[in-house]
């Protein structure tokens, strides 16, 4: 027997546990799904996951991107079988989707990053490792069995940055993907009016952490006499102290009596963004490794061309969420001039305001190789954890499939589409 539609499947899923009087805490729509992640999260996790940079108009300009663009059905054409699966750097995907890397997740739920790659990997779509995880790469590797990508934020040392590499090469990790839109930290209005940044209370530097190169430039940070005032004694700063200690590897207490969990994070501080990389740096990267190396962040088509003239494998259209850059192009509105730039040869993906699997449907329409999911994966790990993570890919993956049967395809990318207005 052939095996049933995941649109179907998914379906019959429900409707069956809702016959029994069981109903998932995850919902199946969009809205209802933030609205309901974002009360499980306290109030620095909902800022850090849901604020955008400056007055949120890139936020709103990415969901406005794809309500402009609007699916015309088309009907009678046969499509009892379809196919939604994907081929990238020689895997096959089951659908066009991977989940985006997206660090400080111990905000929201202890242990968050392995959860994330359990969900990912029993729905059966790659993790993209945040380079800012709570866990180390090769924890998290293990922890979900599943195929994962690896994130790399280049830091002020060259050192690290090989370090980073090679270990995502022996954990066995598919892809590295150079996020370069972060070189500096946008202006988040909402961590900001709360006086929090995650990797300043040691959440989200276990990647730092674990490394041996970093622990040596911590070594080093130590052996030098401390320079400057001595920080101010207040009980916020004490309570911080006292973060930093339990967010620090190791235990409690001897944590609280060394003088490395504060070093670590004054270390990262110091390392983690590199303003002044260019392109000479690209090009050198492809020596390093054997990965292929897709580079995020791309919103220009001359920037893309670029970076496949200096040995990027693939480009991912982002602007970051909304979270990098106030009144930036949507990254959709961004997709057609990237992918015409690059033309066949390589792989363009899509990042930024994708919710649903109408969404999904429409960014391949538009040339996307695949995209990337971001925050209704985050409220769904909210809500449930590593099923709650689980769910929200089956609902998307579910209605992208409905959504081209629907519409009159046996894929997403021949589903017709028309900009409103045009």
């Amino acid at each position: 027997m052939a095996e049933q539609a995941p649109g179907r499947a998914r379906q019959e899923r429900i409707y069956s546990d809702g016959v029994v009087g069981i109903r998932s805490r995850v919902p199946t729509g969009p809205d209802e799904l933030e609205r309901r992640g974002r009360r499980a999260m306290s109030r620095r996790a909902d800022a850090y996951v849901t604020g955008g940079a400056g007055g949120g108009t890139t936020v709103r300009a990415n969901r406005e991107a794809f309500t402009r663009r609007e699916i015309v059905p088309r009907v009678l054409r046969d499509v009892g079988d379809r196919d939604l699966s994907v081929e990238l750097f020689g895997r096959t995907l089951p659908a066009p989707l991977l989940l985006a890397p997206i660090g400080a997740l111990d905000l929201v739920r202890r242990g968050a990053d392995r959860a994330v790659a359990a969900g990912a990997a029993a729905a059966g779509v790659p993790m993209v490792i945040s380079n800012q995880a709570g866990t180390p790469t090769e924890e998290i590797v293990r922890a979900g069995g599943g195929p994962t990508w690896f994130q790399l934020y280049w830091s002020t040392s060259d050192e690290l940055v090989d370090s980073f590499l090679g270990r995502a090469e022996a954990a066995g990790c598919e892809a590295v993907v150079v996020t370069l839109d972060t070189t500096m930290l946008g202006w988040r209005p909402r961590d900001l009016d709360l006086g929090h940044l995650p990797f300043a209370r040691g959440i989200g530097i276990a990647q730092y952490t674990s490394d041996p190169v970093f622990r040596g430039l911590v070594q080093e940070r130590l052996s030098r006499p401390r320079s400057g005032p001595a920080p101010k004694v207040t009980p916020q700063a004490v309570r911080t102290l006292l973060e930093i200690t339990r967010n620090a590897p190791g235990r409690f207490w001897e944590n609280l009596r060394s003088p490395v969990p504060r070093a670590a994070v004054e270390t990262f501080l110091q390392v983690y963004s590199r303003p002044r990389l260019s392109w000479d740096d690209l090009a050198g990267l492809r020596a390093r490794t054997r990965l292929p190396i897709l580079v995020k962040g791309v919103l220009h088509p001359d920037d893309a061309r670029r970076a496949l003239d200096s040995g990027a494998d693939g480009v991912i259209v982002s602007n970051h969420g909304g979270r990098q850059v106030d009144h930036a192009i949507a990254s959709l509105d961004a997709l057609p001039g990237v992918v015409g730039a690059v033309a066949d040869r390589a792989p363009v993906l899509l990042d930024s305001g994708v919710r649903t699997g109408a969404d999904v449907a429409t960014a391949v329409r538009l040339g996307a190789r695949a995209v990337l999911l971001g925050r209704p994966f985050v409220h769904g790990l909210a809500l449930d954890g590593a099923r709650g993570v689980a769910q929200v890919i089956a609902n998307v993956v579910a209605e992208l499939d409905l959504v081209c049967g629907l519409a009159g395809a046996t894929t997403p990318a021949g589903i017709e589409i028309r900009e409103r207005g045009r």
